[in-house]
């Protein structure tokens, strides 16, 4: 089992006692992101829909590459890589 880092935004370090950064266990990002809710309850409903699926405005991002024009929640994730959630930012 791979061990990533993750990546958090300001917005959701409430869950992580204001951590930026939290370790997880984890072979794909949909392993990282059940790991990151088991060990800090709450990124589940925040990082996901009803259906199971990330939020449009919610990005995860793989060693800088966007999981959307990987594998998805498939994308596998290697030991000491860093998982980056980011949600989208907009503004007029």
């Amino acid at each position: 089992m791979s061990v990533a880092k993750v990546r958090v935004p300001t917005q959701l370090r409430e869950l992580t006692g204001g951590a930026g950064e939290v370790s997880v266990d984890g072979d794909t990002v949909a392993e990282v992101l059940a790991a990151l809710d088991t060990a800090h309850p709450g990124f589940r409903g925040r990082l996901f829909d009803d259906a199971g699926k990330l939020r449009r405005f919610v990005n995860v991002f793989v060693a800088d590459e966007d999981v959307r024009f990987l594998d998805g929640l498939d994308t596998k994730v290697a030991d000491g890589q860093t998982v980056s959630i980011v949600p989208a930012v907009a503004g007029g």
